[in-house]
């Protein structure tokens, strides 16, 4: 495989990887601990994810509870819940912080296919981003033909990304209309 092959390769790897993460934050009908995990709290003078200060769990399909190791940071806990707007308040008990999704309502449920559709379209300028920086790069091969099969092979590339893209967000959309 041509070098620049490889390096679109990896920039397309980052865009679906970071593409998966995103996906992941968004709120399907089910509790899950990816919606906070990332969450930033200021904990002992520093910004720390949560997953590092608190231990998440999932107790049925419409809540998580959060039990910080170290109880003098449930109050920033609960702040940082407050302030990510994951549209659920915190219940604070002194011990743990309860976190009830509601049901969620067909508004809902069409304001996140749209922003599922709005990360997708994101995932594919970065890729058009990429494949324009290695065209850009391989005009500095002086064999035409290789140049020419640099290309094509760049073209593949792009579309089976770019297909990649539609079918991930294809199953995430499944995720957020399935009730």
């Amino acid at each position: 495989m041509h070098q620049f092959l490889s390096v679109f390769q990896a920039g397309v790897k980052k865009t679906l990887d970071h593409l998966h993460l995103e996906f992941s934050k968004l709120q399907t009908g089910r509790a899950n601990a990816s919606l906070v995990e990332h969450i930033g709290v200021d904990a002992y003078g520093q910004r720390m994810e949560m997953k590092a200060v608190a231990s998440i769990s999932v107790q049925d399909a419409r809540s998580i509870v959060l039990q910080p190791w170290d109880k003098s940071v449930l109050g920033a806990v609960e702040k940082a819940i407050q302030l990510a707007n994951i549209g659920v308040n915190p219940v604070n008990d002194g011990i743990v912080i309860r976190l009830n999704f509601p049901p969620m309502t067909e508004e809902r449920r069409s304001q996140i296919t749209k922003i599922v559709h709005q990360l997708a379209e994101a995932a594919k300028i970065s890729v058009r981003q990429e494949r324009q920086k290695i065209n850009d790069a391989t005009k500095e091969i002086a064999d035409e033909d290789e140049k020419e099969r640099v290309q094509k092979d760049l073209q593949k590339m792009v579309d089976d990304a770019n297909k990649a893209i539609e079918d991930i967000a294809k199953k995430k959309e499944q995720d957020v209309m399935t009730v």
